[in-house]
């Protein structure tokens, strides 16, 4: 079965003509009322899901979406409006209705518009969106029949396929006109383990902004083993202890809670409303010396890779915290008008239906000295975090809960028994000035996460070294 390449309808050239003179014309039409500045968000995106389980396909889902999103800003007001059809009266109602927030002043003329050159940080030459359907099907019988060929005690699997691939143009009133084509796929393998009456849960999945290259280095073999690797592991997981105790993260997926706990709270919006933990304290020490943590979409194939913002500024690797001192926070062109500076490239938005916010895209913290098994050693009692499920974190203080799906005991500086029912609680913040030492094992987790923020959902990275922290508490079911 043949699949046709899916047309890139914002190129040059492409099927849907949107020219500068068109756009122009509706960013005239944006500040018809005084407005200070707007912009044009036109989005297309194609997906697919695949769904097996019971050693049979369940389901296969494909859509399209198709749109306009113009925003219109005064002082800190923000006037918005979408439309699904690019027709030039839509185009042109929802221009007029964002222009609504400006009621009266003087309307500035948009600038020459001139093309962003951008990088190509996910050099696709074939989406797997334009690969045949049965070449994804044979991936998840393959991770299926890994799972169950590593145990008879295996005795459910499921194993998914989702993929996107979303081209953007946007064009703004002080002369960017930027166009991107964002690939996007991540698998998955959930398998169920049962021995008498315990049943445990384990799972592995990946991506980022790939074509079926992705498999020539993370199989689906190896994502099904290692779901039934966990699954088996839990199965003899005991009580976790409860009370504060010393915590070592291990690397890459730990960087979650990093980001969650903290990275939120550095985002320039909710310092600019003064609702952050850390509004006001830049240049000020906010962490141990040992930590380091930088946002970076800039990192090849990553999920939380963009060669152009959903402004149309450029992605860098933004500094936010150096040696334990703040330095920067991550800054929209909303948030970095009230700051008076650039923009770091971190306005992102779900979609043309949704207003960009000030966003992470890979945020990690940086490598430190220590052996991450002597790291382990050190630790005469505590909790060995391995992977998580995510958690709740209050923004404004930094308090967090964080569940985890796999963990280990640790005693007298080995890893002893799996834990169940463990759940992290902290302060973001506190636990930064905790750290004690950090493993020079650095990894990023594998693309699987979605941030969530205002009811907008965005991919995501994170990513962490074996990381050491000299109190959390940790909710479990003993003392």
């Amino acid at each position: 079965m043949a699949i046709a390449k899916l047309a890139a309808p914002f190129a040059e050239g492409g099927p849907i003509e949107i020219d500068a003179v068109l756009a122009r014309r509706l960013l005239e039409l944006a500040l018809s009322k005084g407005g200070d500045y707007a912009d044009l968000y036109f989005e297309y995106r194609a997906g697919a899901d695949y769904l097996y389980e019971d050693e049979k396909v369940k389901s296969v889902g494909r859509g399209i979406t198709l749109g306009l999103g113009v925003r219109v800003l005064k002082g800190d007001a923000t006037g918005y409006a979408y439309c699904e059809e690019l027709t030039w009266e839509a185009m042109a109602e929802v221009a007029r209705t964002a222009a609504q927030i400006a009621a009266s002043g003087k309307s500035p003329a948009p600038v020459e518009l001139r093309k962003v050159i951008v990088p190509n940080f996910y050099p696709v030459s074939v989406p797997t969106l334009e690969t045949v359907p049965e070449a994804k099907l044979e991936l998840l019988r393959r991770g299926d029949r890994a799972a169950r060929a590593f145990s008879p005690k295996i005795i459910k699997v499921q194993a998914s396929f989702a993929e996107e691939l979303k081209e953007i143009l946007v064009v703004t009133s002080d002369g960017h006109l930027a166009r991107d084509r964002q690939p996007l796929m991540r698998f998955g393998v959930h398998a169920i383990a049962e021995d008498g009456a315990k049943r445990q849960a384990g799972s592995s999945g990946g991506g980022g902004r790939y074509g079926m290259d992705y498999f020539e280095v993370h199989s689906p073999e190896s994502h099904g083993k290692e779901a039934a690797r966990v699954a088996l592991a839990m199965l003899d997981a005991v009580d976790a202890p409860a009370g504060s105790m010393e915590v070592v993260l291990g690397p890459g997926d730990s960087g979650i809670l990093l980001h969650e706990a903290v990275g939120h709270g550095l985002e320039a919006d909710f310092n600019r409303k003064q609702t952050s933990n850390y509004s006001g304290r830049i240049g000020q020490r906010v962490a141990s010396d040992l930590v380091t943590v930088v946002d970076d979409g800039t990192i090849a194939n990553t999920r939380g890779a963009i060669n152009v913002d959903d402004e149309g500024n450029l992605p860098r690797k933004n500094v936010l915290i150096e040696n334990g001192i703040l330095r920067a926070y991550l800054q929209d062109r909303l948030s970095s008008t009230h700051y008076k500076i650039e923009p770091t490239g971190s306005g992102r938005r779900q979609s043309f239906r949704h207003n960009p916010l000030p966003r992470m895209t890979n945020t990690l913290m940086g490598e430190g000295a220590s052996d991450p098994e002597e790291i382990i050693r050190s630790t005469k009692k505590g909790i060995y975090a391995k992977r998580f499920s995510g958690g709740q974190v209050n923004i404004s203080n930094g308090d967090f809960v964080f569940s985890l799906t796999e963990s280990y005991l640790i005693e007298d500086g080995k890893l002893t028994a799996p834990l169940k029912g463990v759940n992290l609680i902290g302060n973001g913040p506190d636990v930064l000035t905790k750290v004690t030492m950090v493993g020079k094992d650095f990894q990023l987790s594998d693309g699987i996460w979605t941030c969530g923020k205002d009811g907008q959902s965005v991919p995501v990275g994170v990513g962490t070294p074996t990381v050491k922290i000299a109190a959390i508490t940790v909710g479990g079911t003993k003392a």
